[in-house]
């Protein structure tokens, strides 16, 4: 029944986040929505990561197949895209490094943060 709830909170996160989506006057990717949305309800409280530990660790350790698709994809446009090979690669290099020097930053600044809450408690 556990992994049920589970699955039912994250389809429902998905599902509101299409909606919200479909109601925005500009256009917005509902994943970004569903994933600001359960951070605000972990944050707040409304859900516990308890509610969702399970099923997230599932869906992150099985993350490469949902790549599969659009892999397969990309291989149907090979002619189009081997025209600009070289500012894709380009754009995947630079956009790689931009990502790994945020992800760094943001881990060290929620160290910091955790850290110094634990010092004040």
């Amino acid at each position: 029944m556990k992994i049920i709830r589970q699955i039912g909170i994250i389809f429902t996160i998905c599902w509101l986040s299409q909606i919200i989506e479909h109601f925005l006057p500009f256009p917005f990717p509902a994943s970004v929505t569903g994933m600001v949305l359960l951070f605000v309800c972990l944050l707040t409280g409304i859900l516990k990561i308890s509610h969702v530990q399970e099923k997230a660790d599932f869906l992150l350790e099985n993350m490469a197949f949902f790549f599969i698709p659009a892999g397969v994809s990309i291989m149907n446009y090979f002619e189009i895209l081997k025209n600009s090979a070289v500012q894709i690669i380009f754009i995947c290099v630079i956009s790689t490094i931009i990502t790994f020097t945020v992800t760094a930053y943001s881990v060290m600044l929620t160290v910091r943060w955790m850290n110094r809450r634990k010092r004040d408690e």
